[in-house]
């Protein structure tokens, strides 16, 4: 339908060139009869004389609003598509981002991730709407007026049409230098916005450092490049009008120059049928000018789409099971489990061999590097393992529906991250149909409410970027309570209350234990006091299980358990 009315839109336009020669004569040939009648026969001839250019007005009036609604929806239909087109395309692209793995996701940085859903959409979006629609529009207008021109006089046309192709050879060069000097410009614009991200999302650590004037030092020097270069562009951009209007005018030139002789000469040509030229002309201006920008924007959709393609052929790795329904009671085993990360080939979990029985606390402490949160990513199946297997309830790991597994899992990380939203909404973000009642428990197990109750807002106390807003503890609090509200059947702690002090740890900790019941709990920690309580340590070194008991039984041992309790509680004495 959108091809149908580009060719409509262009028949109406292009028929108005016959009307306006045929308007030109008119005058022409009728103006000096006018002139020289007197009385009865001037009244008749003024009389035809205005009834005719009033039906030439309105057929020029009728054509070109025939032409003009057919422009609108030819831009509806073809710009309407192209954005539709853009819409499923960003909606596919951000499905399966979410399918794919955390893999993924340390491979490629966010900015990049970002480009390939806006930036490189964008660009195929241009092509499927603009570039399409400009280059059928080029096409259909050579069709319909072409033939036209030619049927009118064969050598004006030649001269209408040879300083056209000049005419796409500038706008390509043109176009080709603008595009460079926009990619540097894009280039610069992300230093620009990254180093105001970074300041800002760092602003304490600036700050508290000291280093106002440098920070602004830098962004002044980018922001002076960004500058330059948006000049420059400028300055070729001002060089694109000038040179079509100085092409288009070269044409003119050319059609009055021949038209004129061969009026002067009597061969044929009239006034009118320059003046028709001319609107043919500027008729035919726009489409070939657009060619040039058209083949840019062919090559920049190109890239895009092979950048987008090559996001969407990336695999999850991570088939997703059974839809498992049964209720899960949370009987956890590592089976010699082996786990080397796939994308540093760093070896993280060795022939890892222990249990949890529903209702025990399994607590995993070692020195940084050991692989304790390893062992979190592989129960929350982020990872699946290089060898053996992890089974829920008897049950392998990889049979379990992804999303069930994760629903029946309360992991609390230790890289907390918290949305730009309200109190209320972080702590609600794992759960649907949340009550107020829930979050205020949920707030008082992490013992984080009364710390709500002195905020302006309370639970609708809007955070910063991140959670800038609360302090380190507080951040790991209100990640804890939004494990707790989905009353998972297994929770996982992984280092989350290194930033509160060991009172609100003893506090968090016998709210885990009251609360618990026949829940399962891992505790990963590199803190004695907040595994002590648990009914089995083990602890790791270089992915290894080097010692396994309770606390009592581990401090009577020499090992690496007991050198981190000496010094721990050394540092506290």
């Amino acid at each position: 339908m959108g091809i149908a009315f580009v060719f409509l839109n262009n028949f109406f336009g292009s028929y108005q060139g016959p009307v306006i020669r045929d308007t030109i004569n008119y005058l022409e040939q009728s103006l000096p009869h006018l002139k020289q009648a007197s009385g009865a026969e001037k009244e008749a001839l003024q009389s035809e004389f205005s009834k005719q250019i009033v039906y030439l007005v309105l057929q020029i009036l009728g054509l070109t609003i025939l032409s003009g609604v057919f422009l609108y929806f030819q831009r509806k239909i073809i710009i309407g598509t192209s954005r539709r087109i853009e819409y499923d395309l960003k909606n596919e692209i951000y499905d399966h981002y979410q399918q794919l793995p955390v893999s993924f996701y340390k491979r490629n940085n966010t900015g990049d991730i970002m480009n390939r859903i806006s930036e490189d959409v964008n660009q195929v979006r241009n092509y499927l709407g603009p570039a399409i629609m400009y280059g059928i529009n080029l096409f259909a207008i050579f069709i319909v007026t072409v033939p036209i021109m030619l049927s009118v006089n064969a050598e004006l046309t030649l001269y209408t049409l040879i300083p056209l192709p000049f005419l796409v050879i500038s706008i390509y060069t043109v176009q080709n230098v603008i595009t460079k000097h926009s990619e540097e410009i894009q280039r610069s614009m992300s230093q620009l916005s990254s180093l105001v991200q970074e300041t800002f999302s760092g602003i304490r650590v600036v700050k508290s450092f000291g280093r106002e004037t440098s920070m602004t030092s830098q962004f002044d020097h980018l922001s002076n490049e960004y500058k330059l270069k948006s000049i420059r562009l400028t300055q070729i951009n001002a060089l694109f009008f000038p040179l079509m209007v100085f092409l288009i005018g070269a044409s003119v030139i050319f059609i009055v120059w021949v038209g004129g002789k061969q009026v002067i000469e009597n061969q044929g040509v009239t006034n009118g049928n320059i003046a028709e030229f001319i609107f043919y002309l500027n008729k035919l201006a726009w489409p070939v000018t657009s060619l040039g920008w058209i083949t840019v924007m062919i090559k920049r959709a190109e890239v895009s789409q092979a950048r987008i393609n090559q996001f969407l052929k990336e695999k999850n790795t991570l088939t997703s099971g059974k839809e498992i329904t049964h209720v899960v009671q949370g009987d956890i085993e590592f089976k010699h489990v082996s786990f080397t990360y796939p994308d540093t080939g760093i070896v993280a979990a060795r022939n890892l061999n222990f249990q949890v029985k529903p209702g025990q606390t399994l607590a995993i402490i070692g020195n940084t590097g050991s692989g304790k949160s390893t062992i979190a990513s592989l129960l929350c199946r982020l990872y699946d393992v290089s060898a053996g297997e992890i089974t829920i309830d008897k049950v392998n790991l990889t049979n379990y529906n992804l999303q069930y597994l994760r629903s029946q899992i309360g992991f609390v990380p230790q890289d907390v991250f918290l949305f730009s939203d309200t109190i209320r909404n972080n702590i609600a973000f794992g759960f649907d149909n949340v009550t107020e009642e829930q979050i205020i428990a949920a707030a008082k197990f992490s013992d984080l409410y009364t710390s709500i109750q002195h905020f302006p807002n309370g639970l609708d106390t809007i955070l910063g970027e991140r959670g800038i807003t609360l302090s380190g503890g507080q951040k790991q609090r209100l990640s804890l309570a939004r494990a707790f509200i989905r009353n998972p059947r297994i929770f996982i702690l992984d280092d989350c209350l290194s930033a509160v002090d060991t009172k609100t740890e003893d506090t968090i900790l016998t709210n885990l234990k009251n609360v618990l019941g026949d829940r399962s709990t891992i505790i990963i920690s590199h803190r004695v006091s907040s595994v002590k309580l648990a009914d089995t340590i083990i602890v790791l070194e270089d992915g290894e299980i080097v010692q396994n008991g309770s606390h009592e039984e581990l401090i009577q041992e020499e090992g690496i358990y007991r050198n981190i309790y000496l010094k721990q509680l050394h540092e506290t004495v």
